[in-house]
């Protein structure tokens, strides 16, 4: 079955770094666009970054430009996302998933989500 699992996140001060990391499994990973989504509480899951499934282009929310980098390995269908200079208001619950098309933001496997990785940047 899909499934993905996150990892990397933690507590941070503000201007701190950190590296999630994403393991996916139980589909074509590499025919996949892929995307790093994130909730906090009491608002929608937005996308905050994505990747085509060569790698070769990203696209990225307005307020992580900049901050944020996404990449993937294909060999072991895993996707990454390096956080920089991290706010108060990047404080969240990250999720990865496969996108249903890299122009779309919808998850290819709405129903499979993980448990996602806390980022929590406080002082």
């Amino acid at each position: 079955q899909v499934q993905f699992v996150e990892s990397g996140g933690g507590l941070v001060q503000p201007g701190g770094s950190l590296r999630l990391s994403c393991a996916a499994s139980g589909f074509a990973f590499i025919g996949y666009a892929m995307g790093w989504y994130r909730q906090a509480p009491g608002t929608e899951r937005e996308l905050v970054a994505k990747i085509t499934n060569t790698g070769s282009a990203t696209i990225y929310l307005d307020s992580v430009k900049g901050r944020f980098t996404i990449a993937r390995d294909n060999a072991k269908n895993m996707v990454f996302l390096q956080m920089i200079n991290l706010n108060y208001e990047d404080t969240a619950v990250y999720y990865c998933n496969a996108l249903d098309a890299f122009w779309r933001s919808a998850p290819a496997f709405a129903g499979s989500w993980g448990q996602g990785t806390q980022v929590t940047v406080s002082t």
